[in-house]
């Protein structure tokens, strides 16, 4: 995404973006191929890259409205949030019941799932190794907004650092 990246570099910190000749147009955003990759039979692998996809354009719904958040922790792995994930946030979205939110709470923040019950407010976590926090009539509740995407690595094996290639386990 462009907001995580600064000017003149890519997502890799310090490395600068490759020189193109003059003239060259870049595409915006990363190839996506021409059709779905099934997560059961496999296809045969005929097809190619297809348009390019911006994750700005498909993760934010609004760039005046939306932020990134970075979860510390890991009190939300039910609701598939893990420690290190990165958080899209909607602050225009409205809160509904069961919406998982950033939140806070006499000024700490959390993301939990936000439960209306009857008695008030709920907190929820995602890990019964953590408590919910139940909003009392004296605390001060803000949702900063809906939590529309949490972005993760699937592997967390070290790569290297020269080739980017992932070492032999």
């Amino acid at each position: 995404m462009s907001c995580l990246r600064k000017p003149g570099q890519l997502p890799r910190q310090g490395l600068p973006f490759p020189e193109f000749r003059e003239g060259c147009v870049v595409p915006p955003g990363c190839p996506v191929l021409a059709r779905p990759v099934p997560a059961g039979v496999p296809l045969r692998a005929d097809a190619h890259a297809g348009a390019r996809l911006s994750l700005d354009d498909y993760l934010v719904e609004s760039n005046e409205t939306s932020f990134l958040a970075r979860v510390v922790g890991d009190s939300m792995t039910g609701f598939g949030i893990r420690d290190g994930d990165l958080l899209v946030v909607d602050r225009a979205a409205v809160p509904a019941d069961r919406d998982i939110v950033v939140a806070a709470v006499d000024g700490a923040f959390a993301v939990k799932q936000l439960r209306l019950i009857p008695e008030g407010v709920l907190l929820r976590s995602g890990n019964g190794a953590h408590a919910d926090i139940l909003v009392g009539t004296g605390q001060e509740l803000s949702v900063w907004g809906v939590v529309r995407w949490a972005i993760h690595r699937i592997q967390d094996r070290p790569r290297s650092q020269t080739t980017g290639v992932v070492p032999p386990a």
